[in-house]
């Protein structure tokens, strides 16, 4: 079709006069400080289940945002990571519609709940926002953890492992290098442990039975031992399991003592930011507090090594932890609206910002944090994660009904452990994965 000179001039003036309101309708759609989903026909909510942390703060504030959008509401409840777990295995076991659209997972629950048919596959989510949302960003390991037998149930959010925190000015004054064993963990609260601004030298978790098993799990993985034999037959209480759990009684003793083993999460973090513990082991999310003039009487003393190796010459004692959002699979919501939210809080811009409190899991994202040395480090030469054989989580739950026995002193670690291996193989055994 032939178009005169005059008629071109007037389209093409046209176009510079539209080209700024295009533009703008662009970067809108691009804007990362709003929700970019197009508003459902009808009022829906959004609820999300979660655990606290500061990085889960962040990000249900990066959900919030979604509140701006016509006909949808966003609503968290933020547990602790035991009231999360009972929450949805209440939900999802009685049957019916999930009261829960997102759901904080890790790579435990990863496991057991996609196990059990609760978590709904992604598979074809991620193949049509892939590209859009440069999903190949994220790691891969961290798509691993969220895969059983070829299905993925979970987006991965952050990256986590735990490690060792130290008051650098303690540690100078006593002459002391952060410990790579926990044989010099030992040594080193023989050291501190009249030390008079501390009311304790170490803290590691073990106040709950949880916290016991995971604890246990980093301690047998040096040790060259597992869970579970190859047929299913329990190998926790075999020598390498009672080495581990000896170990970890050792260090309770010569560290901890009876306060230390009440010590939670944010206790072991709170006392070392006040400048009551002289070194710990824990998540290395925990940094921010301790360079936060309000929550932290050592700003500025606080280092991180990578975790210490229970077993000298052995694997860290940290993890390769990661952490996901699920839809559940009997959520009634658009599968693709829920989705969308999570693409929409996990995207790049999200991450660079969510990485400067805690690890991410996209490749591209920069290392803003002080204590990334120590991340890699134990990430690299540390115990990995759990295996994905759902028999895994039954001796899990056995383990933290049985080990903290060891902590009291009422079992040695061979009777806590064998209780656990009784306890498993009967559960096991009733849910067929044992003869």
């Amino acid at each position: 079709m032939y178009i005169s000179k005059k008629k071109s001039l007037w389209v093409m003036l046209l176009l510079i006069v539209a080209l700024p309101v295009f533009s703008t309708a662009l970067a809108q759609t691009d804007d990362p400080s709003t929700c970019n989903v197009e508003a459902p026909e009808s009022p829906t909510t959004i609820n999300f289940l979660a655990w606290a942390g500061l990085s889960i703060l962040f990000y249900n504030d990066e959900f919030a945002k979604c509140n701006e959008v016509e006909n949808l509401e966003f609503d968290a409840q933020i547990l602790d990571f035991t009231g999360v777990t009972e929450q949805f295995r209440l939900a999802l076991s009685a049957g019916g519609a999930s009261p829960y659209q997102i759901v904080h997972a890790s790579n435990t629950e990863i496991v057991e709940w996609g196990s059990a048919g609760w978590l709904l596959p992604l598979n074809d989510l991620i193949d049509n926002y892939r590209a859009e949302y440069d999903l190949d960003d994220h790691s891969a390991t961290a798509w691993e953890g969220a895969t059983i037998d070829g299905q993925v149930y979970g987006i991965p959010f952050r990256a986590n492992t735990l490690h060792l925190w130290y008051r650098s000015d303690l540690f100078e004054q006593y002459d002391l290098e952060p410990p790579t064993t926990y044989d010099e963990v030992m040594a080193a609260c023989e050291d501190l442990k009249d030390e008079p601004s501390i009311n304790l030298p170490f803290t590691m978790q073990v106040h709950a039975g949880w916290a016991w098993e995971f604890r246990f799990f980093s301690f047998i993985r040096s040790f060259g031992g597992d869970y579970l034999n190859d047929d299913n037959t329990p190998a926790f209480n075999g020598s390498e399991g009672v080495t581990a759990a000896t170990k970890i009684k050792e260090v309770i003793d010569a560290c901890m003592g009876p306060e230390g083993i009440t010590y939670s999460i944010d206790d072991s973090a709170n006392g070392l930011a006040n400048g009551t513990i002289a070194f710990i082991h824990t998540w290395a999310g925990q940094g921010a507090i301790f360079e936060d003039p309000d929550t932290s009487n050592v700003v500025g003393l606080i280092e991180s090594a990578p975790a210490a190796a229970p077993n000298p010459g052995g694997l860290l004692g940290g993890s390769a932890w990661h952490d996901y959002f699920i839809i559940p699979v009997t959520n009634e919501v658009d599968p693709d609206l829920v989705f969308r939210l999570i693409m929409e809080a996990t995207d790049k811009q999200s991450q660079e910002e969510g990485a400067k409190i805690q690890p991410m899991t996209r490749l591209s994202v920069p290392q803003y944090l002080a204590n990334a040395a120590a991340i890699n480090e134990t990430i690299a030469h540390g115990v990995g994660i759990y295996d994905a054989n759902p028999a895994v989580v039954l001796a899990q739950t056995a383990l933290w009904n049985w080990l903290p026995f060891i902590g009291t002193g009422e079992m040695t670690p061979q009777e806590a452990l064998d209780g656990a291996a009784a306890e498993y193989i009967a559960e096991a055994t009733i849910q067929g994965y044992l003869p």
